[in-house]
C-alpha cells in the first residue's frame, strides 16, 4: 500500500500545534455563547466544567511552590472570569424565555442550585447569595487585590537590586552563567506576574459586581415578562424567576469564590521550598505546647454545664495526644543529634578531606604520643555557634554547597585546585563570628549574622537603612546588616543584597585568590604535572625533574601567581622553561621569561578585549635613574633613595586614580629588567597596580600612555 506523505505545514497541524489552538477555539465558543442561544444540557455540560475548572485551578494553587510555577494564572483567571460571564448571558436568555415553563428550563444544574442547596424557598437563596457575593467582594477579591498591587509594586522597585545581587554572585564565582540567565529571567518573570495579577484580579472584582447586577436583571425581567407575557401570577412569577435567577447566580458565584480564593493564596503565599497545604501543617502543628494550651482550654470548656460536653473533650484530647506525639518526636531527634556529633569543636570539611573532630579530654594516666600530634591545616574557617547551621550537612548548609563552587571556579580560572576548607566550630568566637586561616595563621575574620541580609552601598545607593552599620568584610564597602524584612526596600534602594552565607563565601573566595602563590605548594605542584603528564608526558619528563628541580618550578609558579598571573596554561610556561632552563636556573630570571611567554594571556586578563592598551610609563629621567640604582644596588634596588622611593610611590598612586577614574586597570609599562623591582616596590602599598615589561605586550597591541610617573 502506497503511503500518503501531507505537506509540511499540514503535518504541523497535529501534536504540539493542537495545543495552541485551544485559546482561539475557546475565544470562539465565549462569542458564541454570548450571541447564539444554547440548549439547556448544553448549558448543564458548561456550568458542570465551570465548576470543575474551577477545582482544578483551586488545586493547583494549593500545591504551587512558587508563584512562578503557575505563571498562566493571570490568563486562566481572564479565561475564567469571561467564561462564567458568558454563562451568565446565555442562562440569562434561556431563563428569560423558557422561564415560565419551571424550575427545569434552564438545565439541570440551575434547577439543583435553586431547590437542593436552598430547599427551594427563594428568602433562603437571596440570604445566601448575598452572603457568598459578600465573602467575595468585600473580603477575598479585595484582599487579594490588595496584596497584588503591593507586590507589584515591591517587585519592580526591586528589579534593579536583584540585578545587582545576581552579578555579585557571578563575579564571587557562586554562580555559573547559565545559572546567572536563569535567576535574571526569573526576577523579571517575577516581576511581570506580580504586575499580571494586579490587572487581572480587577477582573475579579469586575465579575463578582456583575453577578449582582445580572441576578437583580434577572429578577425584575423575570416578573415583568411573567406577568405582562405569560399572565403568571405576581406570587408565582416571583417565586419561579427568583428561584431561577438565584440558583443561576449561585453556580457562577461558588466557582468565582473558588477562583478567587486561588488567586488569594497564589499572592499571599511567602516563598518557600513546599506548598501551602505542607507549609500550613508543618508550621500550625508544630509546636507541642501549643497544642498542650489548647487541648486545656477546649477540654476546660468542656466541663462547663451546657455544653456539647463529649466533643469537647474528645478534641481536648485529640490535641494533648498530638502534643505528646510532637514532643516524643522532638526529644528522639535531639537525642540522636547529640549522639551523632561530637561533643565541641566537631567540624568537616568541603571540598574533600575530613577536618579534625572534636578531641574527647585525655585520660590521666595515658601517654603521650605522635597520635597527638596533629597536622595544620592549609585552609581553615571557624564558625561560632549560631552559623552552624550553614555549615552542617544535616540541616543542608547552603555555605558547604557554595565552597565547593569556590574551589571548582578557582581551579577552572587560576589553574590548580586548592586545598580544601576544613570547617568546625569555635565556642571561643562571638556567636555570629568567623574566621579564616592559612596555614593555621588567621588572615581573615567578619561577623555574620544568621536569618539577616547585608545591604552592600556599591556607591550609588540612596538613602539609609535601619540596622547595624558595618563594612563588607571582603572589599570594605560600607554596609547595613537588616532584617529580612527590609530586603526588597533595600534592593529597590540600589544596595547590593547578600545573605549571611553569602557574605562568609564571598570572603573566603577573595582570601583564596588573593594568597594563591601559598596555597600552591609542592604537592599541588605534583598533581598538576601528573595531570598535565596524562596529556603531554615526553614534555614533563624532559623538564622535570632532568633539567629543573620541583622545588624551582614551584618557585616560578608562585612569582606568577603573587602578581595575579593565572597558571592555566601550564603548557606554554612548561615550553618556556624547557627553553631557558639551560641557559638560567635563577628562579626570578625564569618568571621573567615565562611571563613574556605568557604576554598575550597577561594582556587579555587586563584588558579584555581588541583595543588599545591605556598604561602609565616612566618619565626618561625617572628611568634613568632606576636603572643607575639598579646598577650600583643589585636586582633588590637597595640603591634607590628613601626621598625617591616616596616620590614614586606618591606619583604611582596619583596615575593610578587618574587610571581607574577612566575606567581602565591601572598598569604601569617599565623596560624589562626595571619591572621586578617596582612590581615588588609598589604591590604592597598599591596591590591594584600591575606592572608590565615592553617584552611582554604583544606587538600587535597599539599602547596609550595616559600619565607619566615622575614627570615632575
Amino acid at each position: 500500500m502506497n503511503s500518503i506523505r501531507l505537506p509540511a505545514w499540514m503535518s504541523g497541524i497535529g501534536g504540539a500545534n493542537t495545543k495552541s489552538l485551544a485559546a482561539p477555539i475557546l475565544i470562539i465558543m465565549l462569542l458564541a455563547m454570548m450571541i447564539l442561544p444554547l440548549p439547556a444540557i448544553v448549558l448543564d455540560l458548561f456550568f458542570s466544567f465551570n465548576i470543575a475548572l474551577s477545582i482544578i485551578v483551586l488545586l493547583t494553587a494549593l500545591y504551587t511552590v512558587k508563584p512562578l510555577d503557575f505563571m498562566a494564572f493571570p490568563a486562566v483567571l481572564l479565561v475564567s472570569t469571561m467564561l462564567r460571564l458568558s454563562l451568565n448571558v446565555a442562562s440569562t436568555r434561556i431563563v428569560l424565555s423558557e422561564g415560565h415553563t419551571g424550575g427545569a428550563a434552564a438545565g439541570k444544574v440551575i434547577e439543583a442550585f435553586g431547590h437542593f442547596l436552598i430547599g427551594g424557598n427563594y428568602t433562603i437563596g437571596i440570604i445566601v447569595f448575598i452572603i457568598l457575593t459578600i465573602i467575595n467582594f468585600v473580603v477575598v477579591t479585595k484582599g487579594a487585590g490588595r496584596i497584588a498591587e503591593v507586590g507589584a509594586r515591591f517587585a519592580l522597585d526591586a528589579l534593579p537590586g536583584k540585578q545587582m545581587a545576581i552579578d555579585a554572585d557571578l563575579n564571587a564565582g557562586l554562580i555559573g552563567e547559565a545559572d546567572a540567565r536563569k535567576r535574571r529571567s526569573e526576577v523579571s518573570q517575577e516581576a511581570e506576574f506580580y504586575g499580571a495579577m494586579d490587572g487581572a484580579s480587577k477582573y475579579v472584582r469586575g465579575d463578582a459586581v456583575a453577578g449582582i447586577m445580572v441576578t437583580v436583571i434577572n429578577v425584575v425581567g423575570g416578573l415583568l415578562i411573567g406577568i405582562l407575557s405569560h399572565d403568571m401570577p405576581v406570587g408565582e412569577a416571583a417565586k419561579v424567576y427568583t428561584l431561577l435567577a438565584i440558583g443561576d447566580g449561585l453556580v457562577a458565584q461558588i466557582p468565582s469564590l473558588v477562583i478567587s480564593v486561588a488567586a488569594g493564596i497564589i499572592v499571599s503565599r511567602v516563598a518557600s521550598d513546599t506548598d501551602v497545604g505542607t507549609q500550613m501543617v508543618g508550621q500550625l502543628f508544630a509546636k507541642p505546647q501549643v497544642m498542650y494550651i489548647t487541648g486545656g482550654i477546649i477540654g476546660g470548656m468542656g466541663l462547663i454545664p451546657g455544653m456539647p460536653n463529649f466533643m469537647f473533650l474528645s478534641l481536648g484530647a485529640a490535641l494533648g495526644g498530638t502534643g505528646y506525639m510532637l514532643d516524643k518526636k522532638r526529644k528522639e531527634a535531639e537525642a540522636n543529634g547529640t549522639a551523632d556529633r561530637p561533643a565541641g569543636g566537631g567540624g568537616t570539611a568541603a571540598g574533600g578531606a575530613p577536618a579534625a573532630g572534636g578531641q574527647a579530654a585525655p585520660a590521666e594516666n595515658e601517654e603521650a604520643s605522635w597520635s597527638d600530634v596533629q597536622a595544620v591545616d592549609t585552609l581553615g574557617l571557624e564558625v561560632g555557634y549560631r552559623l552552624i547551621p550553614l555549615v552542617d550537612k544535616a540541616q543542608s548548609g547552603e555555605l558547604l554547597k557554595r565552597i565547593k563552587g569556590i574551589r571548582k571556579k578557582f581551579a577552572q580560572e587560576v589553574g590548580f585546585l586548592a586545598p580544601p576548607v576544613h570547617i568546625r566550630d569555635n565556642l571561643e568566637l562571638k556567636p555570629s563570628a568567623y574566621r579564616i586561616t592559612l596555614k593555621g595563621v588567621e588572615v581573615g575574620a567578619g561577623e555574620a549574622f544568621n536569618g539577616q541580609f547585608l545591604a552592600i552601598n556599591p556607591g550609588m545607593a540612596s538613602g539609609n537603612l535601619p540596622g547595624l552599620a558595618t563594612t563588607d568584610p571582603a572589599f570594605g564597602l560600607p554596609a547595613t546588616w537588616i532584617d529580612a524584612s527590609l530586603r526588597d526596600q533595600a534592593q529597590g534602594m540600589g544596595y547590593t543584597v547578600v545573605d549571611a552565607g553569602t557574605v562568609v563565601a564571598t570572603h573566603l573566595n577573595h582570601l583564596i585568590t588573593t594568597h594563591a602563590s601559598e596555597l600552591l605548594g609542592r604537592t599541588e605542584v605534583q598533581a598538576l604535572l601528573d595531570h598535565l603528564g596524562k596529556e603531554a608526558p615526553k614534555l614533563i619528563e624532559d623538564l622535570v625533574p632532568k633539567m629543573l628541580s620541583l622545588s624551582a618550578l614551584q618557585k616560578v609558579l608562585q612569582n606568577l601567581l603573587s602578581e595575579g598571573v593565572h597558571i592555566r596554561d601550564m603548557r606554554s610556561i612548561i615550553e618556556a622553561l624547557a627553553e631557558h632552563t639551560a641557559h638560567t636556573q635563577d628562579p626570578g630570571e625564569l618568571t621573567a621569561l615565562v611571563r613574556i611567554a605568557l604576554g598575550r594571556a597577561i594582556v587579555q586578563q587586563l584588558f579584555p578585549g581588541n583595543g588599545e592598551l591605556s598604561v602609565m610609563t616612566l618619565d626618561n629621567r625617572l628611568e634613568r635613574l632606576l636603572m643607575q640604582a639598579l646598577a650600583t644596588g643589585g636586582a633588590d634596588g637597595a640603591g634607590i633613595e628613601p626621598g625617591l622611593a616616596d616620590t614614586i610611590a606618591q606619583q604611582a598612586a596619583q596615575a593610578s586614580q587618574q587610571q581607574e577614574a577612566l575606567g581602565v586597570t591601572p598598569v604601569l609599562l617599565v623596560p624589562g629588567p626595571l619591572r621586578p623591582l617596582l612590581s615588588r616596590f609598589l604591590r604592597r602599598a598599591l596591590p591594584q597596580l600591575k606592572v608590565l615589561s615592553h617584552a611582554e605586550i604583544p606587538e600587535s597591541k597599539t599602547i596609550r600612555v595616559t600619565a607619566l610617573v615622575g614627570n615632575t
